[in-house]
């Protein structure tokens, strides 16, 4: 395998994507938990998670222009798409700065930083409290 053009991290959640972009097709590797290199259809269960991984590369149609191989960590496949999103995203500009106001207009390039709020004593959940009772 060639070396990469470049390398960018994406997070989201508890999720961590590093993604390295090559010259290439459009070819997209991913590598999860089982350290199994699966292609985006496999790795992701639904059309909307992958479309919205990719929404980044497709939106200044560069698809065809590079191959992307990613490293997803931690959390849900939710948080692994955004993460990747982000990751991809921040490759680009790297590579291609003009693109950055397009990216950012977008969205892209925004890190969504929420996280799960934790559960505290005394509580059921985070904030949900034991269901009342009179007698």
């Amino acid at each position: 395998m060639p070396s990469p053009i470049t390398y960018a991290t994406g997070r989201r959640k508890t999720s961590v994507a590093r993604v390295r972009l090559y010259a290439g097709t459009g070819k997209t590797v991913l590598l999860g938990k089982t350290n199994v290199e699966k292609n985006i259809d496999q790795y992701f269960p639904t059309h909307a998670l992958r479309q919205r991984a990719l929404d980044p590369i497709k939106s200044v149609n560069l698809e065809d222009k590079y191959d992307i191989h990613a490293q997803l960590e931690g959390g849900g496949t939710t948080g692994q798409a955004d993460a990747l999103r982000l990751g991809i995203a921040r490759a680009l500009v790297k590579l291609e700065p003009e693109l950055r106001g397009e990216l950012k207009k977008e969205g892209y390039l925004r890190r969504d930083d929420r996280q799960v709020e934790r559960k505290k004593y005394g509580l059921r959940k985070a904030r949900r409290a034991p269901q009342f009772t009179k007698r």
